[in-house]
């Protein structure tokens, strides 16, 4: 049965003002794909993997999406039912993501990397009929989590196997596509949730964000509008499974009458020679994107032209990372945002560098923004607060009511718990986030700021900064540094003199060090610093784990 949610609304006079502007129109997310995959039909769609390529035309994935749309219904899905995926990046995962739109199915695409008690606890907060999967994926196995959701979930009626082979308790997803195609599309209403995004970031279970036809509508018109990045195709790396994912490889494209180009495994080397062979863009996305092409052997004056326009958000972006793509030529905008309000402001190609490379650029089309102090106050411009937004785009709210009712306020301001700051000209700057922040000796250290400084070291290509324990003082920061290939790492003295040189007050400088090569990281590629928080929590409780 359909998901039932008390799920907020814009006020009356802003739902006027978004009609008016043209952000609010009505629109299911099925009704959306099908304009559109109808609309690019001759376009190609080319999945790059090492075991599950394709490439195809926008208009055969549109027909299988029809087909499998028709096989949902005959499994008894109807508009508003919930219909969950946790599958790579390949072809029947776009049939998979416009086929349940184009039934009215409720959408919850959970990463690949999930496990059973992750899956088991999203099943059964939404209430899914129908659960599409497959045996594997490289070295993650998905057969227990099947088993799991058969045995202890009896309201996920299909468990849906994509690729070769067999599990016990599936069906095949050839079964579905087989079907008819779907001869006319389901009324849906575009105020019903229409997609939910879990989101993993510190707290104990994924949060839910509930997303509307109409939410979804507002953020493809703004993204519409803003327009930025190269004029070439993207080859997009982020999961499908993961909004940034979606938005860059699944739907962007089709509003930019561009071909899709999707890798399933991010492997830098590969991405390169893929770019130069299809004459791609890429590297957009989290920094992670970017500097690991950077990095990458092979890398050389002609990618550096490929890539002449990035648009960097989804994990903060450092200045000094911008200045040295620039410094190759790569046009660098920054942007803000998150599942719960998709894109609050960005950069555009046309600003100065200094606001490209060091801001978060102006507000979208219909988002306001307020910066307010630890007492909810507005503050003056320029004066760092949290950032509270709302927008025609902005989350419906999330599964669980009192998560919505804590972050939502009465008048419909959204607490993001970044901080930041918003200038006279309308630009916006997030300086650190809450949970960031380092509280040592009761003095609040921003690790945003450390790691700026960081970066500007030679060789490092990318650090975190986070909160250590420390009997005395309470918390400490700790740097994790990773280095660019053929680059000597610092030492802690090093690390501090440079600080120092820098001009950073002393109690500032990291008190430890750590040496990385890669950082556990969301699917976005946002590094999660409360795993590096927890690892130091631990050694200290547990001695010799370290």
């Amino acid at each position: 049965m359909p998901l039932d949610l008390p799920l907020r609304a814009p006020a009356a006079d802003l739902l006027s003002r978004y009609r008016a502007e043209g952000l609010r129109r009505d629109q299911g997310f099925g009704a959306f794909f099908d304009e559109h995959l109808t609309r690019c039909a001759p376009l190609t769609v080319r999945i790059w993997s090492r075991s599950n390529a394709y490439t195809g035309t926008v208009g055969a994935v549109h027909d299988a999406s029809r087909r499998f749309a028709t096989g949902l219904q005959a499994l008894g899905i109807r508009p508003g039912d919930v219909v969950t995926y946790q599958l790579s990046n390949r072809v029947e995962t776009l049939v998979t993501l416009y086929g349940a739109a184009l039934a009215g199915a409720t959408l919850v695409p959970i990463v690949h990397f999930y496990g059973p008690h992750e899956v088991r606890f999203i099943l059964e907060q939404v209430g899914a009929r129908v659960h599409i999967t497959a045996a594997d994926f490289g070295s993650v196995d998905y057969r227990e989590t099947i088993r799991v959701v058969r045995a202890d979930i009896p309201g996920v009626e299909h468990v849906v196997l994509v690729g070769d082979g067999t599990v016990p308790g599936t069906q095949p997803f050839t079964d579905l596509v087989d079907a008819a195609p779907l001869s006319s599309l389901p009324s849906v209403d575009p105020d019903a949730p229409a997609l939910i995004g879990y989101t993993s970031g510190t707290t104990a279970e994924p949060k839910g964000v509930v997303h509307t036809g109409n939410t979804i509508g507002a953020e493809i018109e703004q993204l519409r509008r803003y327009e930025v990045g190269a004029s070439r195709p993207l080859l997009t790396g982020a999961p499908l499974a993961h909004a940034i994912g979606l938005t860059s490889g699944a739907v962007l494209p089709l509003v930019r009458n561009q071909p899709l180009h999707i890798i399933d495994r991010w492997e830098p080397e590969w991405v390169l020679a893929i770019m130069a062979e299809a004459e791609l863009t890429s590297g957009s996305g989290a920094t992670y994107f970017l500097t690991s092409l950077l990095d990458a052997p092979g890398f050389d004056a002609h990618h550096a032209e490929l890539m002449e326009s990035v648009g960097l958000g989804g994990s903060p972006v450092p200045g000094a990372v911008c200045d040295r793509a620039e410094g190759l030529g790569i046009r660098t905008t920054r942007c803000y945002g998150s599942t719960e309000h998709p894109t609050i402001s960005g950069a555009r190609n046309s600003d100065p560098p200094e606001l490209r490379k060091y801001t978060d650029g102006g507000l979208l089309d219909g988002v306001e923004v307020r910066i307010v102090d630890d007492d909810g106050r507005d503050v003056p411009p320029g004066t760092v607060g949290e950032v509270l937004s709302r927008g025609p785009d902005l989350f419906a709210g999330y599964t669980d009511p009192a998560l919505t009712r804590a972050a939502v306020d009465a008048d419909g301001w959204y607490h993001t718990e970044d901080l930041g700051n918003l200038d006279e000209r309308g630009f916006l700057t997030i300086t650190d986030r809450k949970k960031d922040i380092i509280i040592r000796g009761g003095e609040n250290v921003s690790a945003a700021e450390v790691e700026t400084l960081l970066l500007r070291m030679p060789g490092v290509s990318e650090t975190a900064v986070v909160a250590a324990p420390d009997v005395r003082l309470g918390e400490h920061a700790c740097a994790f540094l990773s280095m660019i290939p053929g680059h000597e790492p610092p030492s802690l003295p090093a690390v501090q003199d440079h600080l120092e040189r820098a001009g950073l007050a002393r109690q500032k400088w990291p008190e430890e060090l750590r040496i990385v090569t890669d950082y556990p990281r969301t699917p976005s590629g946002k590094i999660t610093k409360y795993v590096l928080r927890d690892q130091l929590r631990r050694e200290v409780e547990e001695p010799g784990r370290g």
